[in-house]
């Protein structure tokens, strides 16, 4: 069972945390993260998605790489 705050997704502005929202469900939590990149893609601005059930960071932009 999923917890509704499972997927946290966060967005983060020169360093400075802006929004953030959690979603019991990957494939929204995913669309709200595409959604801010879309928005906010610009230099300075970092956005993640997390799984907070088990730590995993499932998305982030820029990439980490």
């Amino acid at each position: 069972m999923t917890t509704p705050d499972r997927y946290h997704v966060t967005l983060t502005l020169a360093g400075r945390p802006a929004l953030h929202g959690w979603w019991g469900s990957e494939q929204v939590a995913r669309s709200q993260f595409t959604s801010l990149v879309g928005q906010y893609g610009q230099p300075g601005a970092r956005v993640t998605l997390v799984d907070t059930e088990t730590g995993d960071k499932l998305a982030s932009w820029p990439n980490d790489e």
